[in-house]
């Protein structure tokens, strides 16, 4: 049976069996040499813009070799490309399924288990060369030894590619004569996470890092020449009047050759003054501080920031701020990454181990969201006691923790062996704060009267009606009181300090209900008022 025809994502068919030979491997003698130039040896502006222009026009190479020889000769620019690289290569990679199909299922394991290596780091730090370089190619060789198609990806030097000269777009590859050819449908990964809109080629970091780099060149030029005279005096040779140019030339030697050898002759009625250097230091500063504001300039292209490298930062908030930036940087490379693996990988090997499908599983790339634990364990504690309720699964998943083994010995916090127990009960633990120092004495729950047929239940022998009332209210509010007691006996036991134990009553003051207490006040208010007056007319009677 006859295999599908598959695609890639451009509509181009794709020759499986040609994916499985490299196509664009490196060799000595052809178009694709390893060797490299160096046109940054005696680069001036001239040059540089020349340089540039060709690239432009569709001839990259010498660019390209600029390109690198700036991340080997300039200690901050391979600095802060490196992070770049690094910090998106080095984030988690995912896999989502097509569909929750079995099948799409069984096709996203696939992946991830490929993804599972220790080579994958160091591939996507490869593919991020088109950062600097404006554009990167890798070539992407299937194994098919033990009967599935497995991806190697193989870095390829960018030089090897040139770009169609009719839109200065559609990649080419240079094949052994330095002729141009279309790329390989499927066999390449085709990168270009451009730092401006525009073409490929001029939307590469190193073309801003270039000039900062030039101009900085020629300062410690200057900078070492400065250095190496720095703080030795001028010598001044006097010479009198009719003096013959033989001892003029040993006066010449003399005062040349002094700051080395500290030692000199000249003939009598010569003289060598020496003249001190003045405000060394303030020269010596200016070459600092130009070199220090170029290599910001170039933070700030590559990292969008200056804090990481060169700790200028004006405050807490300022570092804050720096910090968002960079991670903007980086959420848009991975985002960018991740869409071109599966728009040149993921979607084309797919293909050829299962046919053309409709949907295909995805990879993502990025940082696991940040949780502070912190902050949510002080908010839970508050609303866990005002009785929301909270999935233990959900909080062990979020800190990190097993669910604990049985037998296994388990830490508790200081104070907290029981359970809150019932007011009513007279071994109750309820305490009642006295002062500051965390003096606290046992306070009994208030012990329900024996209930009575008679309306006057609980009435004390001889009692007034002042007694019988208060009594009465006594067993009316016992419920409602030992409800609320309930509650901030709960509080007592979750608050950690009396600061904490006085921020939770004051927050769930507003979640007590009181109806019932209020409702057993207003009754005996009134019934005390209404005593009141009976009282008044009996005795005025």
């Amino acid at each position: 049976m006859a295999k599908p025809v598959i695609y890639d994502a451009y509509g181009r068919p794709i020759e499986r069996a040609a994916l499985t030979q490299e196509v664009a491997a490196p060799r000595v003698g052809t178009a694709r040499t390893p060797t490299a130039g160096y046109p940054a040896d005696g680069l001036n502006p001239v040059r540089l813009a020349a340089i540039l222009r060709a690239a432009d026009l569709g001839e990259p190479r010498q660019f390209l070799e600029l390109a690198e020889t700036i991340e080997e000769r300039d200690p901050h620019y391979l600095g802060v490309i490196g992070t770049r690289r690094r910090s998106v290569s080095q984030l988690d990679v995912t896999v989502e399924a097509g569909s929750t199909d079995p099948e799409d299922e069984k096709i996203a394991q696939m992946v991830r288990d490929w993804l599972d290596r220790d080579e994958l780091s160091g591939e996507l730090f490869n593919i991020l060369d088109c950062l600097g370089k404006g554009y990167s190619g890798t070539e992407v060789v299937y194994d098919f030894s033990e009967g599935q198609y497995r991806p190697r990806l193989i870095w390829r030097d960018p030089r090897s590619f040139r770009f169609d000269r009719n839109d200065l777009e559609t990649p080419m590859l240079l094949n052994a004569y330095g002729q141009p050819q279309p790329l390989e449908p499927g066999h390449f990964i085709w990168a270009t996470i451009k730092a401006k809109s525009g073409l490929a080629v001029r939307s590469g970091l190193a073309r801003v890092a270039a000039w900062g780099w030039m101009f900085k060149m020629y300062t410690q030029r200057d900078w070492a020449i400065f250095t190496q005279t720095y703080g030795q005096p001028v010598r001044l040779g006097k010479f009198a009047p009719g003096t013959s140019e033989e001892d003029k030339a040993t006066l010449f030697r003399a005062v040349a050759d002094i700051a080395g050898d500290c030692a000199a002759i000249i003939p009598e009625g010569m003289s060598i003054e020496f003249i001190e250097a003045g405000n060394v230091g303030a020269a010596h500063q200016l070459y600092k501080e130009r070199c220090d504001w170029i290599d910001q300039q170039i933070s700030k292209a590559v990292l969008g920031q200056t804090s990481t490298t060169d700790a200028v930062v004006g405050g807490l908030g300022s570092g804050k701020e720096h910090r968002e930036v960079q991670e903007d940087i980086e959420k848009a490379d991975a985002k960018a990454l991740a869409a071109i693996i599966n728009r040149d990988l993921i979607r084309v090997w797919v293909q050829m181990e299962y046919g053309p499908r409709k949907v295909y599983p995805r990879i993502r790339i990025g940082r696991a969201k940040e949780e502070d634990l912190k902050a949510l364990t002080e908010a839970l504690g508050p609303m866990i006691d005002r009785g929301m309720e909270v999935d233990m699964a959900d909080l062990r998943e979020r800190f990190g923790l097993p669910e604990p083994k049985a037998g296994a010995k388990m830490l508790r916090p200081q104070g907290a062996g029981a359970q809150p127990t019932d007011p009513s009960d007279p071994n109750s633990k309820i305490k009642r704060v006295l002062d500051v120092f965390k003096r606290v004495e046992p306070v009994s729950a208030p012990t329900p009267a024996p209930q009575a047929e008679g309306p006057l239940a609980g009435k004390k022998q001889g009692g007034s009606a002042e007694d019988v009332l208060t009594d009465r209210m006594q067993i009316e509010a016992a419920p409602a009181i030992e409800g609320m007691m309930a509650k901030i006996e709960a509080m007592m036991h979750a608050a950690g300090s009396l600061e904490e134990l006085q921020q939770m009553l004051s927050e769930g003051f507003a979640d007590i209900d009181t109806t019932d207490l209020a409702e057993v006040l207003s009754r005996g208010l009134l019934a005390a008022n209404a005593g009141g007056r009976v009282a008044v007319l009996e005795d005025s009677q």
